[in-house]
């Protein structure tokens, strides 16, 4: 595939906000802050500024804007309420989870009115023998699992911000996590969801059991990133505890080394629950936060998690030691309890925070590889990092090849944003170029727009905007995310395409 040819675009934060706000920018009347408190009562209605700007980014900090007001809907009646106000109006709104995403879905551009579902936190049913629970966006995804716990049940997806994201978050992105290598992702999990659509309609989709009549309109909203409308309330899969886990440490010499172990467990047909790596800086920022015994000198780590019946799992393990050891792990360590499993599980979600230690700033990427390309999106990484003159830490989920670059700077400096900017775009294009995606969960947000037609031609584009103005037919739910706008400047480059064979 030939090199992407970069059109010339200025993506200093600043700059690019100041124009987002001038076109989108909307006076909201006295009397439409009156009839919207009257819907949702003052606790949910947020205008001092100060307390708006909490509001301005999400986990993607590069770009901000301040919402005009942010409403908190607490129920479903309240949302179609507000949505149909707004739509009288004329008004566009972003709808915002907990914030924890990192590409910017739910910055307010050319949104006046930000829409939050932290209010909307109950629990509403768990049905144990069908293995489902019914749950508002608003709830935490690990809120999720404790309510599930009694019943010797969990929530498979498990994004490292769990403990603070919500379940309508999830949705909107179709998020991950380190155990989704075996169980699946969001969408696997979702069996049917509440939507309030932009006019303040409110509908279901999906619904109770595995399968339904008609078009997928439940998979085509998770993983909408909140431009089809609000997810208020969502039907949940949930699947049994294992029977039995075996959690296992492996330090490597090199990323390269580990990389050839994570290829050759899945090459004999395991599927672990989980395969994690994390290389040489991010270890050693878990290791100053977190003490949990991460050594120190090691070039890359992998975690290995294995469930299911108790005499499978000892014969997995025992096989993939040896292809650990074969592959070069110097050192192979075993969670030998709960608490240190747990210990483990904990370092290594909160890697991220540790990276704060290590620069003022950090960006963090999200692209996909086939895992066997894994050492060669690993040196273009190495090779982006020393041409941009950027430390970038490397954290991710190994077993189905979604990486995690960090990239360190400090964002107070122009020119390191933009060097930043620059590089995070080259990792994204080299992870097209080696037969993957620009995005494995954490979505395309403002963040990637310019990336779409790496891998989509504009007959793509046209008709996935056609799909969701069947939704929003206004384009007023989550104005300026996930597609080019007509005349931007973005990357060019031939598409892949699946050839049938």
């Amino acid at each position: 595939m030939t090199n992407p040819r970069v059109l010339a675009r200025s993506r200093w934060p600043g700059l690019y906000l100041q124009a987002c706000r001038s076109t989108g920018a909307v006076m909201l009347s006295t009397r439409l802050r009156e009839q919207l408190r009257e819907i949702v009562g003052a606790e949910g209605l947020i205008e001092p500024y100060e307390a708006r700007k909490v509001y301005e980014c999400d986990g993607y900090t590069l770009e901000r804007a301040v919402p005009e007001l942010v409403v908190l809907p607490a129920s479903t009646v309240e949302m179609c309420a507000v949505l149909r106000l707004l739509h009288r109006a004329g008004v566009s709104f972003v709808p915002r989870g907990a914030g924890t995403g990192l590409s910017g879905g739910c910055l307010p551009l050319e949104a006046p009115v930000m829409i939050g579902t932290s209010r909307m936190r109950r629990i509403l049913e768990v049905d144990s023998v069908n293995r489902r629970i019914v749950v508002e966006a608003g709830v935490a995804n690990l809120d999720v699992t404790r309510a599930a716990a009694p019943f010797g049940l969990h929530y498979a997806p498990d994004p490292s911000s769990q403990a603070a994201c919500s379940i309508g978050g999830n949705i909107a992105e179709n998020s991950g996590g380190p155990h989704t290598l075996k169980y699946g992702v969001t969408t696997n999990h979702v069996l049917g969801l509440e939507l309030v659509l932009p006019d303040g309609q409110a509908v279901w989709l999906g619904g109770w059991v595995d399968d339904v009549p008609g078009y997928d309109l439940r998979g085509f909203v998770v993983g909408s990133e909140g431009t089809c409308g609000v997810v208020t309330r969502a039907i949940l899969r949930l699947v049994r505890n294992p029977e039995s886990w075996h959690t296992a440490l492996a330090v490597f010499p090199s990323v390269a080394a580990a990389t050839k172990a994570v290829s050759a467990i899945i090459a004999v047909g395991i599927v672990p629950a989980a395969l994690e790596m994390m290389d040489r800086l991010i270890v050693q920022a878990v290791e100053q936060a977190y003490h949990f015994g991460f050594p120190g000198d090691a070039g890359a780590v992998l975690i290995v998690e294995l469930d299911g019946h108790p005499a499978t799992v000892q014969a997995e393990a025992k096989a993939v030691r040896q292809l650990c050891l074969d592959a070069g792990a110097s050192e192979i360590r075993t969670a030998a309890t709960d608490q240190e499993r747990a210990e483990l599980w904990k370092s290594r979600k909160r890697a991220f925070g540790a990276v704060g230690r290590l620069a003022p700033s950090y960006c963090t990427q999200d692209g996909v590889v086939p895992r066997t390309r894994l050492p060669e999106i690993l040196q273009r990484i190495t090779d982006v990092a020393e041409r941009y003159r950027l430390r970038i830490g490397n954290v991710f989920h190994a077993g189905d090849g979604n990486i995690h670059p960090i990239l360190l700077f400090d964002e107070r400096n122009p020119d390191e944003v933009q060097r930043v900017l620059a590089a995070g775009r080259e990792i994204l294009a080299a992870c097209v170029e080696l037969g993957g995606s620009i995005t494995g969960e954490h979505g395309v947000g403002v963040e990637k727009i310019d990336q779409m037609p790496l891998l989509f031609t504009p007959q793509d584009l046209i008709v996935m905007q056609a799909l969701r103005r069947a939704f929003d037919p206004l384009e007023r739910c989550n104005p300026g995310k996930i597609f080019p706008r007509p005349g931007g400047c973005v990357e060019v480059v031939r598409p892949r395409r699946q050839v049938p064979v």
